[in-house]
């Protein structure tokens, strides 16, 4: 492998030239990728691992096609979109093709935050409305305009809510205010949102939004219940708001039957706008945000004209061109379904097994597993999340946890993901499993443990990054223990190795 400098001199580099803020993986002992190929990764001394995590290298790292596609652009010409060039008109028409109708109309973008900061610019001269309404542990991107209908990033115990944002509780049915029990939940959680437009109104405010990922992601693999959306959607726009689907992370194809996340809720639910990112060009920046000619229209006539230096440029439409053949070719959609569902018939075997899975759920190839401590409370394991995640590395199987607990182990693979694959990777969580309860003295097949102590070996790293986490966390909001963590000296006595 060539490498500028050794792992540590690289770390040394990373601590002294780049923001603090930004985080790596395994943070307490990072790996060095240096190459990268389908759904495997390798690091500098050629170790492979198995990425579960990639959902931007969405149809395999560095897919010959697409590479292809690239370099034989960037040959020819890249420049920016103002000149006349058929790779952008080809790719908006295809980009068309798999949405509903009235979406037709593309702005084409650099990156994710880039499109849906542009999507609340859009619904905001749409009528001339601010309010936007958003869930809760939602992310929706790293520019300013969208950490302010993030509460996901909001700063734990300081209120920094706008007035003109307002939080629904997210459409949880398994940890949420309206469960699996609930005789109609997503009238209940669709309710609670005309209660906040009720209230902005009797405020005297107008709402321009109602922006949801089709599938929450970070907010921990979250699938609203059937007809939420389609209520939802009356309530808003009944407001003389607009509806605003990100795709960023679920597009593309992931969900196997449908390409977009949003259409497997029906045929009777199209949102207003559609943005897209992080899959659309297998790891090269580009992102869109695609709308109805009414909003488009509404957007032209304020007067400014909207410009993006490099998006949709003839190398980057090339590349979204390819990844789209690269879809259909090799059936990723058809893919995604089969290995989905096999694997998600694995992780519902290892959940009648291990007590610590309290939760499967997701679709095709976007898959989460809600660990807990017992099943009553439903009390969220986050140190043995972490502890899980630490040991799959160990076992070269990339996973990361999320949600407001980190106690979801997110499954987000390359939809080139075989079966053989997704037997690996379970077949590594069950040991590990299997060796945490051990530990932990919990039953596993014959019962469900109630608050069982954890008395687990957890990695050092592991252990490490918890506590920076947990001290982080206090620092933010001392009044509050970190959701789902204990930190009482007790239990970390018996995490240490």
């Amino acid at each position: 492998m060539c490498e500028l400098y050794s792992k540590q001199e690289t770390l040394a580099l990373r601590r002294k030239h780049i923001g603090p803020s930004c985080k790596v993986f395994f943070a307490a002992d990072p790996i060095k990728i240096v190459r990268a190929q389908r759904q495997y990764m390798f690091d500098e001394k050629g170790d492979q691992y198995l990425d579960c995590i990639n959902n931007v290298a969405h149809v395999g790292h560095c897919h010959p096609e697409v590479v292809k596609a690239a370099q034989k652009q960037m040959e020819l010409l890249n420049t920016n979109s103002r000149f006349l060039h058929d790779n952008i008109v080809e790719y908006a028409k295809r980009l068309s093709a798999t949405l509903p109708d009235r979406l037709s109309v593309c702005y084409f973008t650099n990156s994710g935050s880039e499109a849906n900061d542009l999507a609340l610019r859009l619904a905001r001269q749409f009528r001339g409305h601010q309010d936007v309404i958003t869930l809760d542990h939602a992310y929706h991107g790293h520019l300013s305009s969208l950490i302010e209908i993030s509460p996901y990033k909001f700063q734990k115990g300081k209120d920094v809510k706008k007035e003109f944002v307002h939080v629904a509780p997210a459409p949880d049915t398994y940890r949420g205010k309206y469960r699996e029990d609930h005789a109609d939940p997503a009238s209940a959680y669709a309710d609670e949102v005309k209660k906040i437009i009720d209230e902005a109104h009797n405020s005297g405010r107008k709402i321009a939004a109602f922006i949801a990922e089709s599938m929450q992601s970070c907010g921990g693999q979250i699938i609203p219940p059937a007809g939420y959306f389609q209520k939802v959607a009356e309530y808003v726009r009944g407001a003389g708001g607009v509806f605003i689907a990100d795709e960023v992370q679920v597009g593309f194809g992931r969900v196997g039957k449908h390409f977009w996340s949003f259409q497997m809720f029906g045929k009777d639910f199209v949102p207003d706008i559609v943005t897209m990112g992080k899959p659309m060009g297998n790891g090269h920046p580009m992102a869109c945000v695609v709308t109805t000619k009414e909003i488009a229209e509404a957007f032209s006539a304020s007067g400014m004209e909207y410009f993006n230096t490099y998006g949709g440029n003839p190398v980057s439409s090339a590349v979204g061109l390819a990844v789209l053949d690269v879809i259909k070719n090799e059936d990723l959609q058809g893919n995604a379904t089969r290995v989905g569902n096999y694997l998600t018939e694995l992780l519902n075997k290892q959940k009648t097994k291990h007590t610590l899975i309290g939760d499967i759920r997701g679709v095709g190839l976007f898959i989460g597993i809600d660990l807990v401590k017992d099943h009553q409370q439903r009390t969220p394991a986050t140190a043995e999340a972490q502890h899980i995640i630490y040991k799959m590395k160990e076992k070269r199987v990339l996973l990361s946890a999320d949600g407001p607990h980190r106690n979801v182990l997110k499954i987000k693979p390359p939809m080139c993901f075989t079966e053989e694959d997704a037997k690996f990777m379970v077949e590594q969580l069950d040991g590990i499993l299997t060796g945490l309860e051990e530990a932990t003295g919990a039953e596993t097949e014959s019962g469900i443990s109630k608050n069982t102590p954890c008395r687990t070996k957890m990695p050092k790293e592991a252990q490490s990054e918890l506590l920076r986490d947990s001290s982080l966390e206090s620092r933010e909001n001392p009044s509050q223990k970190r959701n789902g963590l204990c930190t009482d000296s007790l239990l970390s006595k018996r995490l240490r190795t």
